[in-house]
C-alpha cells in the first residue's frame, strides 16, 4: 500500500513544475509533458555520468553518498536556475535530505 502523503507530495511536485493541475472534486490531471532529449544526447550524458560515478567510487563514496552528492548538486542547480527549492523527499530519493 502506498502512503497517501507520498502520493500527495508527488502531486504537489508535479503541480509546482507545471506538469499537473488539480481540479476540485474531479482529481489531478496532467497538463504538460517533459521534453525528451534525443538518443545521441542521452548516450553522451550517460557516458559522462558513468565516468563521474567511477570517479566518485574511486574517491571512496558508497551508493548512498553518491546519490546524496548528486541530489545536492542538482538541488543547488535548480535553486540557482529557476529559484525552486527542488527538495527531494521520500517519493523521489529522500536519502539526500539534509545533505549540504
Amino acid at each position: 500500500m502506498i502512503n497517501p502523503n507520498t502520493v500527495l507530495k508527488a502531486y504537489r511536485n508535479l503541480e509546482a513544475k507545471g506538469l499537473a493541475a488539480g481540479r476540485p472534486g474531479q482529481g489531478t490531471f496532467i497538463t504538460a509533458t517533459l521534453s525528451q532529449a534525443g538518443l545521441p544526447e542521452l548516450t553522451g550524458l550517460r557516458r559522462a555520468l558513468s565516468g563521474w560515478v567511477v570517479s566518485a567510487d574511486a574517491a571512496g563514496l558508497d551508493d548512498s553518498a553518491i546519490v546524496a552528492l548528486f541530489s545536492s548538486v542538482l538541488r543547488d542547480f535548480r535553486e540557482r536556475h529557476d529559484g525552486s527549492a527542488g527538495r527531494l523527499d521520500a517519493a523521489d530519493g529522500g536519502e539526500a535530505e539534509g545533505v549540504a
